[in-house]
């Protein structure tokens, strides 16, 4: 029987050790790696716990490096322009993250199962300040985490929010791509976040409904669709305008944002019955402060 080595994908964690990586990420001085290793045999410690036990570097310091060796990025807080509030992107270890996993899987189950037709997915609500763009971010983040390839596409052409989320600008966008200003170079990659891409809104435009609704914004997500396995859309409140409607159809499917104490039962009755009599898939609802 054959063995084969299995391909790392460049610039991956898998294969480099731990010390490397705590050196190459500036948490470790090079030379203090022999005093490690001089009491890691001592006292037949891990690499790690050694360095802890002479003070070098701390738990937090640990658990990137090992979240860098298996191809599990997060960021440290101070470090990086992506806000604190994308906390998948932060804290990956914590309760609310724990949840956003355990809504991925259900997305993965339901609606992502490689199907060429089912990349694209829309992120809902009936109205303002439930969490759609914060829900949409953190899906996004634990998306690519999983090795997904995931673009999130800031589709809210009237109150844009992914750009504020993570500390880019918004000049070109998806409305530049749309009104034929822009390419797919308007896309941004985030540093630290594996796989994971971001396009803006880009500057408001006067029409935003007409150039969702129009063939070049379903030509733009059927491009991408080769290049991604994930699209999730954040998109404007349905309660303002038909946005969201038209968004979910564009996409075959929406997940419903709704807030604890907030959202009225009546409006999200309301953007159901609306996205499925124009025939998207309500792929289900995700209860935000619960």
């Amino acid at each position: 029987m054959k063995s084969e080595m299995i391909p790392v994908p460049a610039g991956s964690g898998a294969g480099r050790s731990i010390g490397t990586l705590l050196i190459d990420a500036g948490k470790l001085k090079p030379e203090d790696a022999e005093a490690v290793l001089r009491l890691q045999k001592e006292k037949n410690l891990r690499f790690g716990d050694a360095a802890i036990e002479l003070g070098l570097i701390t738990r937090a310091d640990l658990d990137l490096a090992m979240s860098r060796q298996f191809d599990y990025p997060y960021l440290i807080p101070g470090e990086s322009k992506v806000s604190e509030e994308v906390v998948a992107a932060y804290d990956p270890f914590s309760p609310q993250v724990e949840a956003l996993r355990a809504l991925r899987a259900q997305l993965m189950l339901r609606w992502f199962d490689h199907d060429a037709a089912r990349t694209a997915l829309a992120i809902v609500s009936a109205s303002r300040g439930e969490g759609r763009s914060y829900i949409a971010a953190n899906l996004a983040v634990v998306f690519s985490q999983l090795g997904e390839r995931t673009l999130l596409i800031d589709a809210d052409l009237r109150h844009p929010r992914q750009h504020e989320l993570f500390g880019m600008e918004n000049r070109v966008g998806l409305s530049s791509i749309l009104s034929g200003r822009a390419g797919l170079d308007a896309m941004h990659r985030i540093p630290g976040l594996l796989g994971l891409s971001v396009l803006p809104a880009g500057v408001l435009p006067p029409n935003p409904q007409e150039l969702l609704a129009r063939a070049p914004f379903g030509q733009l997500l059927d491009q991408l669709a080769g290049q991604f396995d994930v699209v999730l859309l954040d998109s404007p409140p349905a309660s303002d305008t038909a946005d969201a409607q038209t968004l979910a159809v564009r996409a075959g499917a929406a997940l419903v944002v709704v807030r604890k104490n907030s959202s009225r039962t009546w409006r999200v009755r309301g953007i159901s019955d609306s996205v499925a009599q124009a025939k998207a898939t309500i792929v289900g609802a995700v209860l935000n402060d619960y």
